[in-house]
């Protein structure tokens, strides 16, 4: 009954409001159209009144705007779908029954009724494309259909053809992730030549794009030959040079904050008119830490929501009719803090006043989803945060975004409203979707260059290296990679007085096990490199990053801490439950899962995480990891290790403690993928081949359990996965079921 009351107060409150707000030519058919919503006010105010009764009064109210000879077809058009959307609401259940939809559709009348010209704009965005320019998954060879921009081309050229009026726009992490972008980094990028990313770009008119916090990682004049070739402007409101003082008042933009295009479009009658649209964007602060070596002293970086506030108005004062933030950044609802330097401001940015649609990204996932069904003030129906519409498209090209905005042209106050949108994240992993053939005969130099430059051999392996079971016990494919930083460390440190007798340990993480939100149904989401000969590409699958190797020198109990936050991959198993558990949690990041060679230790899942996302200190009395030693020798607080890792963990990516500036004692010259190229060569060259194999330094601490627990998690289901698994598993596992998510595996912990 209390939905009810809400219901009725709301609607009757806002519809007579918005009535009011009319100032046609005709008082007289005014004041006939507010009394025709006088009985429906009647019926609203009665607590009583049946859904049957309401809607038949917004029946009465729709013939009357039909019969009104003071609004034009345009204005009656767009009530009328404003009424079939109230007629919707009030057809919901209470339990469903949404006040804040329900007041932005009201909110709509009073906006159509004062205009007079009506469109729709169409905003398409990409977003991590990270250099899969084709179909090809360059680390086996094989083609797919999940992913690459020649095929979301597809769908842009679609989309564009849909509607009378669009912009398209990118929303970073171009240059950096595939091998053709390793390729293009590799051979370097002279000036007049142009990278495969923007001769695709400059085919598909872009009109805007912004930097991801990956174009940083090949340095500032990497990132400037490349995009001075794009046709289109670039953006970033939140980089400014470095220029040495602490005055944050005369500090300048480093790239240009915002920009904003004349366009014409055209209303639903065909006629032109003029709208200027600005677009304003953001990379994660945290750049000055991810790449610290490519950006220290050349730049700084500040506060995305901070640097929001202060553009927006002279976007406002130069013209701007409606606003877009195209931040690389996803969403975090904890409390603002502008200190804190949030990475992901998307939710932030929807509270500025000013911006009306946020096309984000930098997640790598899908928005609007059930993902983000808890995210407080967020429709994943209508697909907007705190009533501002938004979308994020995936990675890879895995998806096109699209916000399609209603708009409203006051013309006596030379005025643009938006009024509604719509929300879509088309799929190009669909049978309407295919390949463009125009952008393969393009990319075909780049394709041949890069197949070229991945198939360098670099020696052989006697045994598989998958990562389908990394994120459950020791595996080879993260071996591996520790292994030859441990090598290349206890080299290099030869004759170093000060750090050769202080032992060396090596930290490295599954980068590939699983999509970002557990989705684990996709094979090429793990590293598959399969043995017998192997090539840079299989150096590149089994490490995806250009880091380079650095060394920190730690303490026993901030390598403790280090172990912990790594532990916060895995959900708390209740011991007293016999439902089924995930034991892998969704939202933590398997780039963060560091496994640490060189010591032993176990990770007991029953004990609640020590830390929360981003190594955030949450449970003080909280212990996971147990039994830590060091050549049978337990830990102590005091004792000292180098830790061989790269650059983004020692410049405090992730937040790890024992990681930071202070702690860092070798910058070393080498890529980690260049060390691990070299490592294999060296062992093929002196064995004949490279003989992967885990060496279990850590696995789960037994659990002790009353009753049988059913605990689980997922790989691919497919042959070559089921047999791997049969093969390879330390602790017991059995095969339960499948879901869109891959196969469900129950592993059993209480059996060692």
């Amino acid at each position: 009954m209390r939905n009810h009351f809400i219901k009725h107060s709301l609607l009757a409150a806002s519809i007579i409001t918005a009535l009011s707000a009319c100032n046609g030519d005709n008082d007289n058919e005014v004041k006939a159209l507010q009394a025709n919503v006088a009985a429906l006010q009647t019926q609203l105010d009665q607590s009583t009144s049946s859904v049957t009764a309401l809607q038949a009064e917004l029946v009465t109210l729709t013939a009357a705007i039909a019969d009104s000879s003071t609004l034009n077809q345009q204005q009656k058009a767009a009530l009328d779908k404003q009424i079939v959307e109230l007629n919707n609401m009030l057809s919901l259940s209470d339990d469903r029954f949404d006040a804040l939809a329900m007041a932005e559709s009201l909110a709509a009348l009073k906006v159509i009724l004062v205009a007079e010209q009506f469109a729709t704009l169409r905003l398409m965005e990409t977003t991590d494309i990270h250099a899969y320019l084709t179909d090809v998954n360059y680390y086996n060879g094989s083609t797919q259909t999940r992913f690459g921009l020649s095929r979301t081309a597809t769908l842009i050229k679609q989309s564009r053809a849909e509607v009378t009026n669009s912009v398209l726009v990118d929303n970073g992490d171009l240059i950096q992730g595939n091998p053709i972008g390793d390729w293009m980094a590799a051979k370097g990028i002279e000036a007049g030549e142009i990278h495969p990313v923007y001769q695709v770009m400059n085919s598909l008119d872009y009109d805007v794009a912004n930097y991801g916090n990956h174009e940083f990682n090949y340095g500032l004049s990497f990132l400037a030959e490349s995009v001075n070739d794009a046709n289109f402007p670039y953006i970033s409101a939140n980089v400014f040079i470095d220029d040495g003082d602490s005055n944050s008042e005369n500090d300048v933009p480093y790239f240009s904050p915002y920009h904003i295009i004349d366009k014409i479009i055209f209303d639903k009658d065909g006629n032109e008119l003029s709208i200027k649209i600005g677009f304003i964007g953001f990379v994660p602060p945290q750049i000055m830490v991810w790449d610290k070596n490519n950006l220290t002293g050349e730049v700084i970086a500040k506060d995305i929501k901070a640097s929001a506030e202060k553009y927006i108005p002279q976007m406002q004062a130069e013209g701007a009719d409606i606003i877009v933030a195209i931040p690389h950044s996803g969403i975090d609802a904890t409390p603002y803090n502008s200190e804190a330097l949030a990475e992901n401001s998307s939710w932030y940015l929807s509270q500025v006043e000013g911006i009306d649609a946020i096309m984000f990204g930098h997640a790598h996932a899908l928005f609007p989803s059930s993902a983000y069904a808890n995210t407080p003030n967020t429709d994943i129906k209508k697909g907007s945060i705190n009533g501002v519409p938004a979308v994020m498209p995936g990675y890879w090209g895995s998806h096109l975004g699209i916000i399609d905005l209603e708009l409203a042209y006051d013309a006596d106050n030379r005025r643009w409203s938006i009024f509604n949108h719509q929300v879509s994240t088309p799929s190009v992993d669909s049978v309407d979707v295919s390949v463009d053939d125009e952008l393969i005969t393009m990319l075909a130099t780049a394709h041949t260059g890069t197949t070229k430059y991945m198939n360098q051999p670099i020696g052989s392996a006697s045994d598989d290296m998958f990562s389908f079971l990394a994120l459950v016990q020791d595996d080879p494919s993260v071996q591996i990679v520790s292994d030859a930083q441990k090598h290349y460390v206890e080299q290099l440190i030869q004759g170093d007085v000060n750090l050769e007798n202080i032992p060396v340990l090596s930290a490295a993480a599954p980068f590939k096990a699983c999509a970002r939100s557990q989705n684990c149904a996709n094979e090429s989401d793990f590293v598959t490199v399969s043995q017998g000969d192997l090539a840079l590409k299989d150096a590149a699958d089994l490490y995806l990053y250009p880091n380079t190797l650095q060394v920190l020198k730690v303490s026993g109990s901030e390598l403790k801490e280090w172990l912990e936050c790594s532990a916060g991959m895995f959900n708390q198993i209740d011991v007293t439950s016999s439902q089924q558990q995930e034991l892998v949690s969704a939202s933590f990041p398997t780039y963060n899962f560091d496994i640490i060679d060189g010591v032993e230790y176990q990770i007991d899942v029953s004990q609640p995480a020590r830390y929360a996302s981003g190594c955030v200190l949450e449970n003080t009395e909280a212990q996971r990891i147990t039994n830590l030693t060091f050549n049978g020798e337990v830990i102590s607080a005091e004792m000292e290790f180098l830790v061989a890792s790269n650059n983004y963990r020692a410049g405090g990516g992730g937040n790890f403690p024992g990681t930071g500036g202070e702690h860092v004692v070798i910058e070393a010259p080498d890529a980690n993928r260049d060390v691990l190229a070299n490592y294999i060569r060296q062992l093929s060259q002196g064995a004949g081949t490279v003989n992967p194999s885990a060496d279990n330094n850590w696995r789960f601490a037994e659990i002790n359990s009353d009753i049988e627990l059913n605990i689980v998690f997922r790989v691919p289901d497919t042959e070559r996965v089921a047999s791997f698994v049969s093969a390879k598993q330390y602790f017991p596992m059995t095969k339960v079921g499948s879901d869109a998510k891959g196969a469900i595996y129950q592993i059993d912990l209480s059996n060692q």
